[in-house]
């Protein structure tokens, strides 16, 4: 078995996106049980993630095999972002729209959850409309991820607000993804030095620890809940899965990074140019 292969990031980006799908399965269908599936449509996020994460398995041993992915993954990206946008403008339905305050957006279905779908299908469409490995293509995965953070921002602050901040450590997310979110413009914006990169590279591991020790919180907070049923808890309260997706998005940008080319400049640290001058020839 090439083990090699899986250095290839067209090769990543497809093991990601179908990770994600399968694991969206679980989280949606978790989500969606807290009011028991009320409307039919909740299945459509289910089903999709579900026949998505298992059409792109052929693709996937296609790229292992260093042949082409495949048409089926196309459909899927196509698919990805309708049911994303789609979700997007029911969830702002549920409640924003009819009254359209601060509180119904804070209180209402999480309206940017959806928009995962929107970004994975986007991540199987650019696989496979750009040249893997190119700088174009680096830098609409990290664009991708910036999106993510940008998306998880939101989450965080609109999450933690139902309850006040109670804990302060509910500010942790908040900061954490602001920061992402600073760095990864700061990439696709601006000259990008070994020194800031090796920055970047810190500000990714430290969203991947945020995910993790999230987890862990909510976890203990589900499993020490006032509720007589571990699974009520669970169903109905902190979502245990949530945070990890600061690890997710980290996996990600963190493929896109390794893809842009480093931007030496010939510039001392004092901001004086050292190149040697043009030729007078």
């Amino acid at each position: 078995m090439n083990w090699g292969r899986l250095g290839d990031g067209r090769l990543q980006v497809e093991l990601f996106v179908c990770s994600n799908l399968a694991f969206l399965v679980l989280d949606v269908a978790i989500a969606h049980a807290v009011n028991r599936f009320r409307a039919p449509a909740e299945w459509i996020p289910v089903g999709f993630a579900a026949v998505g994460a298992v059409a792109l398995v052929p693709g996937i041993a296609a790229a292992w095999r260093g042949r082409p992915l495949g048409r089926a993954g196309t459909a899927v990206g196509w698919a990805g972002v309708v049911v994303g946008v789609a979700g997007l403008v029911f969830h702002l339905q549920s409640q924003f729209f009819t009254a359209t305050t601060l509180h119904s957006l804070v209180y209402s279905a999480p309206f940017i959850a959806p928009l995962s779908f929107t970004g994975l299908g986007l991540l199987l469409l650019v696989n496979r409309k750009v040249l893997a490995g190119s700088e174009e293509w680096a830098q609409w995965v990290v664009f991708l991820a910036l999106g993510g953070f940008v998306g998880n921002f939101g989450l965080s602050l609109a999450d933690h607000a139902q309850n006040g901040f109670f804990n302060r450590l509910e500010w942790v997310p908040v900061f954490s993804s602001a920061l992402a979110v600073g760095f990864l413009v700061t990439v696709l914006m601006a000259r990008r030095t070994r020194e800031f990169v090796a920055a970047c590279w810190v500000v990714l591991a430290l969203q991947a620890v945020t995910g993790v020790l999230g987890f862990g919180l909510h976890a203990w907070g589900d499993l020490h809940g006032s509720s007589r049923s571990l699974a009520a808890d669970f169903l109905y309260g902190a979502p245990a899965f949530a945070p990890l997706l600061f690890a997710d998005l980290a996996v990600l940008a963190a493929i896109g990074l390794a893809a842009l080319p480093d931007e030496a400049t010939a510039a001392d640290p004092r901001g004086i140019d050292t190149a040697p001058p043009a030729s007078l020839n």
